[in-house]
């Protein structure tokens, strides 16, 4: 079967790699589109092709104008002539073109309707409120795109009972769990750029977005520290939301030096270094369906606290402690035995190792993705 895989920002370069190379190893043939690579990617890819099909002029651009209004018109008028005019070929011979994301609806629209009837299409749908409610134009129109294809792939039953009740029918709903994944391992030159803890060391990672409550963090964080609680705090990752007022208030109160923040597009190996020196790992999100940063974080063994949002709600309570979505007093609480008991941050770290060695691999994934799309080339319905 030919495939071509497509994730034109490469929102989730990890999920694609593993996805692709584990299909290609089963036999087919694989083709991931997306834009050309960055120092920060890790993508090598491993019996499929890759190609820079989506924003070689802006990424051209990136360096030299940087990466703020100007950057983001310019790539959004590159991906709608690309959308309405560009060369679809790559896209539309294939048996099957896999859409992970959709990243500016509006222009998304026409690419999908050009390619309706040459293609079966299929979309990965990762959470079923796709841009979490803070992307205006980017995601505008979204819910319309997903009556264009002709099979939904989505992680499990929380985001198939979300499109449910959006009106998507049923029958081309498929469930396929999303794997564990592993980052690009760090080298003995990224654990050195990383320093070692100098207490607990609380580590938060990954792109820095409204819905996944770094504030929060910092407020829980806070009242621990004004208790005596002594821990640092590390923020690892790029912002797209205005953090100094946060970083702000921490170095107001004097707890400056317990928080270590490292912004920007982070490589994965600097991800893997922060994940190998912390002692807990938060995921203090507000909503989510399913999280590919929890995901990459389970193989390292250590202790987890999450919201009680999407996939976490059903994690066994000796893998991840949980609070109340929202609430930062409810987080603090559950901060606060990690923080404070080396033992209790052990075994839980062994259990959430242990909980990712049970959760399947790549090669069911690939698996089972390519047994739905032979279903849907063939016109079987069901999920």
């Amino acid at each position: 079967m030919k495939v071509a895989m497509c994730d034109p920002s490469l929102f989730t370069g990890r999920y694609d790699d593993s996805l692709c190379a584990a299909m290609a190893a089963a036999g087919a043939d694989v083709t991931l589109l997306g834009r050309p690579m960055r120092a920060t990617d890790a993508i090598i890819p491993q019996g499929y092709r890759y190609e820079a099909r989506f924003f070689r002029r802006s990424e051209a651009l990136r360096q030299r104008i940087g990466e703020g209004r100007a950057f983001r018109l310019l790539k959004a008028a590159e991906y709608g002539l690309s959308c309405a005019m560009g060369d679809l070929d790559a896209l539309a011979k294939a048996d099957v073109a896999h859409m992970q994301w959709l990243p500016l609806a509006p222009a998304d629209r026409i690419m999908l309707r050009r390619l309706k009837g040459r293609t079966k299409l299929v979309h990965t749908v990762h959470n079923a409120d796709a841009y979490h409610a803070d992307a205006g134009v980017q995601g505008r129109g979204y819910r319309a795109l997903l009556d264009l294809f002709d099979g939904l792939i989505v992680h499990g039953e929380t985001t198939r009972t979300a499109l449910e009740r959006q009106g998507v029918d049923p029958a081309r709903i498929h469930v396929t769990p999303h794997p564990p994944m592993c980052l690009a391992a760090a080298g003995p030159g990224d654990l050195a750029e990383v320093a070692d803890a100098a207490m607990p060391r609380l580590l938060f990672f990954g792109t820095i977005r409204p819905y996944k409550g770094v504030d929060l963090l910092v407020e829980a964080c806070l009242s621990l520290w004004r208790a005596g609680h002594r821990f640092e705090l590390v923020l690892a990752g790029k912002p797209f939301m205005d953090i100094a007022p946060l970083l702000d208030s921490v170095r107001a109160e004097g707890f400056g030096e317990r928080l270590i923040p490292d912004l920007g597009f982070l490589t994965e190996q600097r991800l893997d270094a922060h994940m190998a020196k912390a002692d807990i790992l938060v995921f203090p999100y507000r909503h989510i369906d399913s999280s590919g940063a929890f995901l990459s974080a389970l193989h390292h063994g250590k202790a987890m606290v999450t919201s009680d949002a999407g996939m976490f709600v059903s994690l066994p309570p000796e893998v991840a402690v949980k609070a109340p979505a929202g609430n930062a007093a409810a987080l603090a609480h559950a901060l606060l035995p990690l923080v404070e008991s080396t033992a209790i941050r052990q075994a839980l770290g062994a259990h959430a190792r242990s909980y990712g060695d049970s959760m399947g691999n790549w090669k069911d994934m690939a698996s089972a993705t390519l047994a739905i799309y032979g279903a849907i080339y063939r016109g079987v319905p069901g999920a």
